[in-house]
């Protein structure tokens, strides 16, 4: 074997990939100097985190798939099968990786009000986020203009306060930001080939 002294390549690129997940982290955990700011963060993200949670994501989809007209019931019905189908290789992650939470095996780090206590990855939070809006920008083209800057705030603002309140590390993060991207795709492709 070729290895040189401290260990392999791989174990080396491991321990660089660990460290700088955990600086940037630290960095989208931590809090303003300033206290207005802070406060400001804390209640923003401590409350726009519950977007993508599964109540408030499969409730609203589910109401506009039976309340809104064409395009957007469509778009409704899409959403929630998007987030309904991207929760299965979410859960298959989390049982296999059994990742901790950053608050449970990092010190210093900054927790919300409510702690979890299941794996860490991949974020469901951003997972049903991305799942839940891709389809509804989908919906009506001419309106992406106006709806993707809204969007664009509203998806890394989730997926920062899983970081920011200790809940996720960032590739927990990305790797929900990709499932829901892809699932959603997947699915709003799939049904308008039917």
């Amino acid at each position: 074997m070729n290895q040189k002294k401290g260990g392999s390549i791989i174990e080396k690129l491991r321990a660089w990939f660990e460290l700088g997940e955990h600086r940037m982290l630290l960095w989208a955990n931590r809090r303003p100097i300033n206290r207005f700011v802070s406060t400001w963060l804390s209640r923003w993200l401590g409350c726009v985190t519950h977007i993508g949670g599964a109540t408030f994501t499969l409730v609203t989809a589910l109401c506009i798939g039976l309340f809104a007209g064409y395009p957007w019931n469509v778009a409704g019905w899409q959403s929630l099968t998007a987030v309904a189908v991207s929760h299965i290789p979410v859960f298959i992650a989390k049982r296999k990786f059994k990742r901790l939470r950053p608050f449970q095996a990092l010190d210093n780090v900054n927790i919300g009000k409510r702690i979890l206590i299941d794996p860490s990855f991949p974020s469901g939070h951003t997972t049903a986020v991305f799942a839940w809006m891709l389809p509804l920008l989908y919906a009506d083209s001419s309106l992406m203009p106006l709806l993707l800057p809204a969007a664009v705030v509203l998806l890394l603002s989730v997926a920062w306060s899983r970081m920011y309140l200790g809940l996720h590390y960032p590739s927990d993060v990305i790797a929900g930001a990709v499932v829901g991207s892809l699932t959603a795709s997947l699915v709003s492709l799939f049904w308008w080939s039917a």
